[in-house]
């Protein structure tokens, strides 16, 4: 019971943390859209998209480090636990370098042959791209730090960090309209500013809280062992999430290429709404990982699957009840939020939403594999269709086709990988394939009907200014309730009910 709450406690923690960060970050985007204008913008995001394209190593990185630490901590052994920590910190500085070279290296071959810059704004932005290089190069040094939180559950302090850093670049946004010189520059100086002094807090504070943590590298605890089982790991992690960062960055690309920048500022909007909203599915995982890969450390198979199996449920049903709403009213939420709104915006949103709603169907299977250590397979069969996409939307734009048919194949690829992540799971782990389909499919999807229907009814027969507010409330209310009576099972509604009526207590 006292892991249970502890999984509720971090996670209502991180829904707050997601709520304010997202609403300031929305927030500034807006005032720096109107800043830097929708070309400049335009610029920023593909310079960006394409550095954050490597970005996904990060990610991967934090994901194995975390595997790891919350995989040996039922064992007691901070000797072991600090190799671990130290061979992982090392193998983040070498990739965070080699990662870095290798993109001052590919520079002018990006900007003259590959993105579509206007002319003269190309030295700023070839500063912006080294300032963007530097900026990932301290994420990923970061990393490591921010596992060891993580993988302790101690998320408190990366939710206090991450509602500051979201704070401060919306002041750095209003600030950016004073700003007498090359706004551009001064929004990627600024930007890399509070990156570096993210690193300086994460790893500051980990030194004192952690007796595992250290930075410096001795040779006696340097490990080939190590290096070799968390290279491995984090080598078929970083291709599954350098899949993802290739999709999601290639299009960008593609899109730059066939259509210019001003088409990037709608696309890097839709995914900055993306973003936003993938916190509140980073806060189930980062609350509910550590226990899970904690049981299948002490063998507890059938626990860690049944936690998998909540991590996918509830997703869908948190994540159902702020993206179908959004997808219903989209045109009318962009034109309150944004002054002046880049053309299609509205259609990119829709459908990287929706795409990402049925990726949740089987998130935490994702993470029960990772729970298990073999990933290769697995990372083969789910990742792999993500990337050859970008290749077919290549050859879909240069025979004439529309941005709109090329992201109904985005959509229908996330829900075919999604899908296929039950059979193989099932072959590797025993998962019941019609117990997954009954616990998670079957009550996520009446969920989502009944929420797709109320918002249904309010955009046909309801028309008045600000309707998009009434749409959200009668969706929240709905959604809720049918969370309630369609989601979640006898034991989760108990559990549930106890801690209403311990808190009225109080």
């Amino acid at each position: 019971m006292d892991s249970e709450k502890r999984i509720i406690v971090n996670t209502v923690l991180q829904y707050v943390k997601a709520i304010i960060t997202t609403c300031l970050s929305l927030y500034s985007t807006r005032i720096i859209l109107n800043a830097l204008d929708v070309d400049d913008f335009g610029v920023y995001s593909v310079i960006a998209g394409v550095v954050a394209m490597l970005g996904f190593i990060t990610n991967a990185l934090i994901i194995t480090t975390q595997r790891f630490l919350s995989y040996y901590s039922s064992k007691k052994d901070t000797t072991q636990l600090r190799k671990l920590f130290v061979n992982s910190l090392f193998i983040h500085v070498v990739f965070g370098l080699l990662i870095s070279l290798v993109l001052l290296l590919l520079k002018d071959v990006l900007f003259d042959s590959i993105l579509n810059i206007n002319s003269a704004r190309r030295p700023v932005a070839e500063i912006v791209y080294v300032i963007t290089i530097g900026m990932l190069l301290a994420t990923i040094l970061t990393s490591p730090f921010k596992a060891l939180f993580i993988a302790h559950e101690k998320i408190v302090f990366i939710a206090i960090v991450e509602i500051i850093d979201s704070v401060v670049k919306l002041l750095l946004a209003i600030g950016l309209a004073y700003v007498s010189f090359d706004r551009l520059l001064a929004y990627a100086w600024m930007m890399g500013l509070i990156v570096a002094l993210n690193l300086i807090v994460f790893s500051a504070y980990a030194l004192y809280r952690f007796p595992e943590c250290q930075i410096l590298f001795r040779r006696k605890d340097l490990s080939k062992t190590y290096i070799k089982m968390i290279t491995g790991f984090a080598g078929w992690t970083t291709y599954g999430m350098g899949c993802v960062a290739a999709r999601n960055q290639g299009i960008a690309v593609v899109l730059n290429h066939f259509w210019g920048t001003a088409i990037n500022a709608a696309y890097g909007i839709a995914y900055q709404i993306n973003g936003a909203i993938s916190f509140l599915v980073t806060s189930i995982l980062n609350a509910m990982n550590p226990q899970l890969m904690q049981a299948e450390g002490k063998g507890d198979r059938k626990k860690m699957l049944d936690m998998a199996a909540r991590q996918s449920k509830f997703s869908v049903t948190i994540l159902a009840v702020v993206i179908i709403p959004l997808i219903a009213e989209m045109p009318a939420i962009l034109n309150i939020w944004l002054k002046e709104v880049p053309v299609q915006t509205d259609m990119f949103c829709r459908f990287i939403l929706l795409a990402f709603l049925f990726d949740q169907i089987t998130l935490g299977l994702s993470s029960a594999n990772q729970a298990i250590g073999n990933i290769r397979v697995f990372t083969l069969l789910t990742y792999t269709p993500k990337l050859i996409y970008v290749a077919i939307a290549w050859l879909m734009f240069k025979h004439g086709l529309s941005i709109r048919s090329v992201m109904v194949l985005y959509v229908v690829v996330e829900l075919v990988v999604a899908l296929a992540r039950i059979p193989y799971m099932h072959f590797k782990t025993g998962l019941s394939i019609w117990g997954y389909i009954r616990d998670v499919i079957v009550p996520t999807t009446l969920h989502c009907i009944v929420i797709g229907v109320i918002c249904y009814v309010c955009t046909t027969y309801l028309h008045f200014h600000m309707r998009f507010l009434l749409t959200i409330l009668f969706s929240a209310l709905f959604g809720i309730a049918a969370g309630w009576l369609l989601v979640m099972n006898k034991e989760e509604k108990s559990f549930a009910t106890i801690l209403i009526k311990n808190f009225l207590k109080r």
